[in-house]
């Protein structure tokens, strides 16, 4: 039998769902919006980071000015680092502040409509400007946001939510979605999956980029970017960057990150399971949630492995059990299985430690040599049985310390009437987690879930690093290792000497130990600036944990809280306890400052124009680009698009002929230019008389 089980690398790819477009409200209730004009969203993924900066470009159409409330579905998995504005010719940041977010709607009622509810998804990004937009004048929004992806068997997904139907059904000027990749390992294929127009892609091994561009035509289709990475380049690779004392909070200026996967290849042997699936079937579970529950468990049974033992365990007010203790996966079994879920249905109250009772005591018999697994699903909190959080706390432990074998617990609580206390605690306490899902979530996170935990190959599994000057690694308790995925690992380091990690664990039996060496770097790396949001995201999700096992109003969880929002405030990444705010609201009054530039506008002459005009702008900086100048008519449609190469500082002229993107002379009225660059945008007005 096969023992080297484990390859580690620090490879970084992508599988992740990012969200849709922002958007401009004036009223939620009756869903009042300001026109979205241009879209353009810019992924940049450093191996398995992806910063991500998404802009806006809405348009005041109303008959009068409005001032409106920003918000964007942002991917649960993702944290907000800057969110600026442009508005009446100056860029604007919003600060940090210490406290929640306002996620009332602005408008009468403050009341979100169903659509736009749907459309921003269960955790969105929300900020008030507090300027009015004037009438006809435009306002761009720009966010930016970290995302640690996951990966799986090489392979890649990245999809963009671009349908904005529920938003807005008539055209938008501009889509644009630019993708860039840089790799360790080989990029085999890269592709846009979706019917987009105006694709362009350029795959060069190590990195690759695809742009895709349309012009006037409605948002109504998602990006859908797949690529593969190849499978034959397995190895260590480390990403780390040493940071001057004065730019961060603490005396630790090193951050590194290092990722370990098991070999993915056909001939590594995995390890079997014990694997129990709990499903709540209360009359909560009624209709859309019970149907989801009993297909994931369904694809589960269907998925199982050759020597997988499994059980299935429904509870209400009653517990069910499929069988009175595990059976082994076969054909026989698995159609006796699907028969028992297809007769599942939602009734009576929600006896959770009942189901426990029955569930876990079954794992009695299988050994630490085995991984021994509960999924467990619920959309209530226990009604019938032992309902004290505290009291059913200790009565799960107490079981589990009876069987005497690790058994790893994973729970999804379902809809908002979930004890995620209970929940954390009891995943927290038995290597496993808590995760909480809206109603229409359910069988495609149990799925995907299941998929990456169904190849477990190193159980148990430890770290250790040579030197002491290696401080807060997390996730402080590490995960089993399953085929086809990783782990990440997130870290500070004092200085940059030579460090030696061991990886340990547990594989059919016998320990197993890994070794390799950690390249710390002895300067700043600039495109590795990443790193210090990704362990600050990472530290702040530990101490969620904690938090939320503890009694919200206590001195402990106060503290907690205290730490994760200095934590938020000294690394700029936004946390439950934190928000964007307008330095209006934390800094005695003052107006944000305008940020400052390279870049200053000197308008265009002649102006009002006949035919031609010149667009000037100053470059004060050694600014290397192609800039784009946009053209506006007075409805906000996208007029023409000049472009002029910037080679360092000086003045520059761009000449526009008074023609459409179509050759056609453009007609007499008032016209906006955007001169976009890179660092900033500059705006200006324009008279065109005939």
């Amino acid at each position: 039998m096969r023992r080297t089980l484990l390859a580690t690398v620090f490879l970084l790819t992508i599988c992740i769902r990012v969200q849709a477009n922002g958007v401009a409200i004036v009223d939620a209730e009756n869903a009042v919006y300001l026109r979205l004009l241009e879209s353009t969203v810019d992924v940049s993924v450093e191996s398995q980071v992806a910063v991500i900066k998404t802009q806006q470009i809405f348009k005041n159409t109303y008959n009068g000015d409005r001032i409106i409330k920003y918000a964007f579905p942002l991917p649960g998995t993702a944290n907000a680092t800057s969110l600026r504005w442009f508005l009446a010719g100056a860029w604007y940041e919003a600060s940090i502040a210490p406290v929640p977010q306002d996620t009332t709607g602005p408008g009468p009622g403050g009341k979100l409509h169903p659509d736009l509810k749907t459309y921003l998804g269960e955790t969105p990004l929300f900020y008030d400007l507090t300027d009015p937009i004037r009438k006809d004048s435009l306002i761009i929004i720009e966010l930016t946001y970290v995302q640690l992806l996951p990966y799986e068997f090489g392979k890649v997904n990245f999809t963009y939510p671009n349908d904005y139907r529920l938003i807005q059904s008539t055209f938008v000027e501009k889509q644009e979605l630019d993708f860039a990749l840089t790799s360790p390992r080989t990029i085999d294929s890269l592709q846009l999956i979706s019917n987009h127009a105006n694709v362009t892609i350029n795959n060069e091994g190590y990195s690759a980029t695809l742009q895709s561009l349309t012009f006037e035509v409605p948002a109504t289709e998602d990006y859908q970017v797949q690529y593969t990475l190849s499978l034959d380049e397995l190895g260590l690779f480390s990403f780390s960057t040493l940071l001057p004392f004065e730019l961060i909070p603490d005396s630790y200026g090193g951050f590194f990150v290092f990722v370990a996967e098991p070999d993915p290849s056909e001939t590594t042997d995995v390890i079997n399971k014990y694997f129990t699936l709990m499903i709540d079937r209360s009359g909560s579970m009624y209709g859309n949630k019970m149907t989801q529950a009993k297909n994931a468990a369904e694809f589960i049974v269907n998925n199982l492995n050759e020597g997988d033992w499994f059980n299935i365990i429904a509870f209400a007010s009653d517990v069910t059990s499929f069988q009175p203790a595990h059976v082994q996966f076969n054909t026989s079994n698995k159609e006796d299985a699907l028969a028992f879920i297809s007769n599942l249905g939602a009734s009576g109250g929600t006896n959770i430690s009942g189901a426990f009772d029955e569930a876990v005591p079954q794992f009695s018999v299988a050994s630490d040599s085995t991984s021994n697994i509960i999924i467990f699903l619920t959309d209530g909190r226990p009604t019938v049985g032992v309902t004290n959080t505290d009291a059913l706390v200790s009565h799960i432990n107490n079981l589990v310390t009876q069987t005497e074998t690790d058994l790893a617990i994973f729970n999804f609580g379902i809809g908002h009437d979930v004890n995620q206390q209970l929940l954390t605690r009891i995943a927290n306490d038995n290597k496993g987690f808590a995760e909480f899902l809206g109603d229409d979530d359910l069988e495609e996170r149990i799925t995907e879930f299941y998929l990456k935990i169904r190849n477990p190959v190193l159980l148990n599994t430890t770290m250790h690093f040579s030197s002491i000057v290696i401080s807060e690694t997390y996730p402080e308790v590490l995960p089993n290792l399953y085929k086809g995925q990783q782990m990440i690992v997130a870290g500070r380091y004092l200085e940059p000497i030579p460090v030696d990690v061991t990886l340990s664990g547990m594989a059919f039996g016998d320990t197993v130990r890994y070794a390799y060496a950690l390249d710390l770097a002895d300067s700043t790396v600039q495109k590795y600036q990443f790193l210090p949001k990704i362990w600050a995201k990472m530290k702040i999700d530990h101490l969620l944990v904690q938090y939320y096992i503890l009694d919200p109003e206590g001195s402990e969880a106060e503290a907690i809280k205290d730490q994760i929002i200095e934590i938020s405030l000294g690394y700029g990444v936004i946390s439950p306890f934190t928000s964007f705010s307008d330095p209006t609201d934390v800094e005695d009054n003052e107006k944000p400052a305008p940020l400052a530039t390279q870049f200053e506008l000197l308008g265009n002459y002649p102006n009002p124009f006949n035919s031609t005009t010149i667009i000037q702008f100053r470059v004060h900086g050694s600014l290397n680009e192609l800039v784009r100048i946009k053209i506006y008519d007075s409805l906000g449609r996208l007029i023409t698009v000049l472009t002029i190469e910037v080679r360092g500082p000086g003045v520059y002229e761009v000449l526009w002929n008074g023609l459409t993107r179509e050759g056609k002379p453009a007609s007499s009225g008032q016209y906006f230019y955007l001169v976009d660059f890179s660092g900033g945008i500059l705006a200006g007005k324009m008279q065109l008389v005939k």
